[in-house]
């Protein structure tokens, strides 16, 4: 074995994460960091990991040496060289927050002053890639044509260079962002002047790029790779179905690109390599192009000098793991060098091919906010994304569609008129895609969508492939030949009952006499050329299935599907706990998910991953094709959750499948869920609830808000994240909400509760194994109850809750948890009125403060609760006793407001947060402090903090007045706290506003 030329010269590697999830950095970075440690790990580095988010698999102590739970700021980073001592700190796997933090050291004379060497992509590259002058006078000096362009630092260059560029359209691109933040086009000089002024704010060199426009062309993007050798590689090439002018991370995206002809690959491809080599990228990157298909032009648009969302889009469509290649390449390995852990047989300098057709499509927050700016454009929008794999781009499409969890299982029409369905493929939101399907069953020919939506005429006739079978099932009905036609294309059986009088029980029962059924191709690098090592799995309606079921115990594990507001990466850190402790325990652990950015998709987390809708056909499928022992629904957010009656159902009726739902039985799921049931439970277990009562109509509902009596807590049955959560204060208000927030129905009821005023409201996170209970931890929101929980900080010891009070809380806890049978992980919240403790909800299943408390006490709760669901009981474990801290935890939540124009920003208890970060210090007002700090600095602006607070909240607010003092900021006390704080000789002056 030739001996690898690592550096030998470094023992100790630091790398920063990326922070909390906001639009525009989400899971994506979670995953490659988590990647980048474990493969610098694996060379016998030491690594010291920075993030400030709990919610992450990579600030689990297991994933680095040693972990710091820190604001991502010079001041910290600083403080932590300092006492650390790294050797070299890792900057492309933290996103443009890792990326800026380590351009900040570097410029600030901290790694010089410490003698920390950037390793991978090294400064001077990071700065042309992003610094919108240098790059363009690179791409000038090599060749490369580039869009007409100019960086300007004021709004007087900027008016003056929209004619030098040819004239309005014009693009505005801020340099050191993320997610086109601060950007966007300019039709007229009014547009320009807000863009530009929003963008030279946000940008954190103070500059932006005037750009000609391209609108309309095509764009396509290329992840590359090249290591110290010069040697390159490109991974994947992808193709986005939005033409120039919608953000790539709000495009609908193809791979591998499917219209460019050899010819135009080639040249792209030629393009990308060069740039990477001429930039001296060391690692993955990713390159964007616009190509006008008309003339064959083609012009760079930039170059991501990093690992991004793109490159986990790549390594999970390709299973090429950029992030682990590309950390060993910072530490001196070459491509030719590093294994192919897929294959087992191959190089990492081994291009990739695919014999399959992938599709991303993102998952846009509107459903939550009725009153945002739906269209979508160059600044993203959306808080995810799901991916889906076929053997043709309309299966890939149909699979991604259902993977989306917005309701649709196909190309559903929308009651549009003429003008609105054109206004819609013209200026795009989130149902463009459905209302090109619809425009073609009105009769629209394929030219004059293409010319008001912008798409290529491939992909057109492709979703015109899918209406056409559609129509045909309608009108000839669901013949075998027809519906093995329509599975071959990626239909699902609820799509084909929606346009037949079947319901999905007959479409699935058609299905199985005739047999048409999935088979499961593998994942492999390679299209098969050399045979798999690492089981990673896709269905589709061929021949020749690739999935061999193994004898062994095994456990399936159902995801939580796409990032979203109220189900986030916390789910999948849950999923993830769970192969853990199912791997620990012996047992084959099989992953499914759809989402691209997380940990729990990385093809070796699990013994076996599909990588699926999680749509009960789909789910139900795999668990026929494997026949686990059991499957787990807990951990997965409500995308699981819902899925437990129909496959408890459903494995009833199948005397072939072993399978059991492991944990909380899903009639104790329906316990908790169905209001009526629980409240009864409640009323024989003596534990106070507010007045509730359930509708299924306006005029029911309304009965039951008048009975209980004004103001009262409205919302769904079954949802999470708060979905459709009002306080409503009158009937008026009611019939609104009635109208506007909610469908109701027979099966799932409105729920309405008495809302408590000025109360305090408490979450506790627990494990039941049916006998006893352990409680993780008790968490008090420092926000008031109307909150969603969710957008609440909360805080790790309680702080003015009195000891009469926790007793009550944790007897409760108890009380309910044994109550519902609960076995494994179970939330509860509370609320305090006047010295009453009343029950709010229980969740038999993972919350989005698991990780937060698991980090906070030490105790990993979902691997505790997966060994309890295997039938392990907390006292052979060693857990019923509550851990005491002696340090104090605050998590405080993220905001998208910045990105969502038209989004009310008061907070509700409907959650609105995209993530969180955690704070920890010895006393609660650092903590506090903190979590500030790392939420994106609410109090600092410039080294003066601003400091306002409710009356109620003052005994708080001195700790941390006192500690950003300390720390040297110049305290700013706004009306309402100016005489607290000068009773205190704190506030430096008074700022009174209203």
């Amino acid at each position: 074995m030739v001996e690898l030329p690592k550096r030998s010269d470094i023992e100790k590697i630091m790398i920063i994460g990326s922070g909390p999830i906001i639009i525009g950095q989400a899971a994506e970075f979670d995953f490659s960091g988590s990647q980048a440690c474990q493969s610098i790990r694996e060379e016998g580095y030491k690594t010291i990991l920075v993030n400030s988010n709990p919610a992450t698999i990579q600030t689990d102590m297991e994933m680095a040496d040693t972990v710091y739970m820190e604001p991502i700021t010079p001041y910290f980073i600083e403080k932590i060289i300092g006492k650390e001592r790294p050797c070299g700190i890792l900057s492309g796997m933290g996103g443009q927050t890792a990326l800026n933090m380590c351009s900040e050291l570097a410029e600030n004379g901290t790694l010089d002053r410490y003698g920390v060497e950037l390793l991978g992509t090294q400064l001077a590259a990071i700065t042309t890639a992003e610094d919108r002058n240098l790059f363009r006078s690179l791409m000038d000096e090599i060749g490369e044509p580039v869009p007409r362009s100019r960086a300007v630092s004021s709004m007087e260059e900027a008016i003056e260079t929209v004619d030098e560029v040819g004239g309005y359209p014009v693009l505005i691109r801020p340099a050191y962002t993320l997610g086109g933040t601060g950007g966007g086009i300019a039709y007229t000089r009014g547009e320009l002047e807000s863009v530009v002024g929003r963008g030279l704010v946000y940008s954190r060199i103070h500059q932006v790029l005037i750009e000609e426009s391209v609108l309309g062309w095509k764009e396509f993007e290329y992840e590359v790779m090249r290591d110290a050798q010069n040697t390159c590689i490109t991974v994947c090439s992808m193709e986005n179905l939005d033409p120039m002018g919608i953000h790539t991370g709000e495009s609908i995206v193809i791979a591998p690109a499917q219209t460019l002809s050899d010819q135009d690959h080639q040249m792209l491809r030629s393009a990308a390599l060069k740039i990477i080599r001429a930039l001296g990228i060391e690692g993955g990157c990713n390159v964007q192009f616009a190509l006008d298909h008309d003339t064959g032009e083609y012009r760079v648009i930039e170059v991501n000098p990093r690992v991004s969302r793109s490159s986990a889009l790549a390594s999970k469509a390709t299973g090429y793991p950029i992030a682990r290649v590309s950390a060993k390449i910072a530490v001196g390995m070459r491509l030719d060098e590093i294994p192919n852990t897929i294959t087992g047989k191959t190089y990492a300098s081994f291009e990739p091919t695919l014999d399959y057709v992938i599709m991303k499509i993102p998952r846009w927050p509107f459903d939550k906010f009725i009153t945002a700016d739906c269209r979508i454009g160059t600044q993203m929008k959306s808080t995810g994304e799901v991916m889906a794999i076929g053997r043709n781009v309309e299966e890939s499409l149909l699979k991604a569609i259902r993977s989306l969890e917005v309701d649709r299982f196909g190309f559903e029409g929308l009651d549009w008129d003429e003008g609105e369905l054109e206004g819609e493929m013209k200026n795009p939101t989130d149902v463009r895609l459905y209302a090109i399907a619809e425009a073609m069953r009105r009769g629209y020919g394929s030219q004059k969508i293409k010319e008001l939506s912008g798409y290529d005429l491939f992909f057109i006739e492709k979703i015109r492939k899918i209406i056409d079978c559609e129509l045909r099932i309608k009108k000839e009905g669901l013949t075998p030949k027809l519906l093995k036609r329509a599975k071959r294309m990626g239909y699902s059986d609820v799509y084909l009952s929606s346009l037949t009088n079947k319901t999905e029980e007959n479409v699935r029962q058609l299905r199985m006499k005739n047999q048409i059924l999935p088979v499961y191709k593998m994942v492999d690098t390679c299209a098969a050329e050399f045979a798999a090592e690492t089981p990673y799995y896709y269905s589709t309606y061929a021949s020749q299935c690739e999935s061999v079921p193994s004898k062994k115990e095994k456990v399936i594990i159902v995801g939580s599907g796409p990032i979203r507001i109220g189900q986030g990466i916390e789910f999948d850190y849950s999923c993830v706990h769970a192969v853990l402790a199912l791997r620990e325990e012996g047992k084959e652990a099989i992953m499914v998910n759809n989402n691209p950015e997380t940990v729990s998709t990385d093809y070796d987390i699990s013994d076996k991953l599909y990588f699926e809708p999680l749509a009960f056909e789909d789910v139900m499928n795999i668990i026929e094709k494997e026949n686990p022992d059991g499957i787990i629904l807990q951990f997965g957010g409500q995308t699981s959750i819902n899925l437990a009656l129909p496959i408890s159902k459903a494995l009833k009726a199948n005397k072939k499948l072993k399978t059991k739902i492991l944990g909380t039985s899903p009639r104790s799921i329906d316990l908790a869920e169905d209001r009526k049931k629980f409240s009864a439970l409640m009323g024989k277990l003596e534990i106070p609830q507010p007045q509730a009562g359930t509708g299924h109509s306006y005029a029911e509902v309304k009965q039951v808000a008048e009975d209980i009596g004004y103001p009262v807590l409205v919302r769904p049955s079954y949802v999470l994240g708060g979905r459709a959560m009002e306080i409503v204060q009158d009937t008026d208000e009611l019939e609104f909400y009635m109208g506007h927030a909610v469908k109701v129905s027979k099966k799932h009821p409105i729920l309405v509760d008495k809302f408590l005023s000025n109360a305090v409201e408490i979450d506790v996170d627990a494990v039941c194994d049916g006998k006893d209970v352990f409680i993780g931890a008790v968490m008090e929101h420092i926000e008031e109850a109307g909150v969603h929980s969710g957008d609440s900080c909360c805080v790790i010891p309680s702080q003015t809750l009195t000891q009469d009070i926790l007793i009550s809380v944790k007897e409760y806890t108890r009380k309910i948890a044994l109550g519902l049978k609960v076995v494994g992980l179970v939330n509860m919240q509370f609320a305090v009125q006047n010295g009453t403790v009343y029950v709010l909800e229980a969740n038999p299943r993972a919350s989005r403060t698991v990780p937060f408390v698991s980090k906070a006490v030490g105790v990993p709760l979902a691997k505790l609760a997966t060994k309890v669901m295997l039938g392990h009981s907390l006292k052979d474990l060693n857990a019923t006793k509550e851990i005491d801290i002696d340090h104090v935890c605050v998590k405080a939540p993220v905001f998208p407001f910045l990105k969502l124009p038209g989004v009310d920003t008061i907070l509700t208890p409907e959650m609105k947060s995209t993530g969180e970060v955690m704070g920890l210090a010895p006393t609660f007002g650092e903590a506090y402090y903190k979590a500030m700090l790392s939420a994106e600095g609410k109090f600092v602006s410039n080294g003066t903090a601003y400091i306002t607070v409710r009356d109620e909240d003052k005994p708080k607010l001195l700790p941390i007045a006192r500690k950003l003092r300390e720390l040297g900021f110049k305290i700013v006390a706004t009306k309402g706290t100016a005489t607290f704080l000068r009773d205190n000789d704190i506030a430096a002056e008074t700022v009174w506003r209203i």
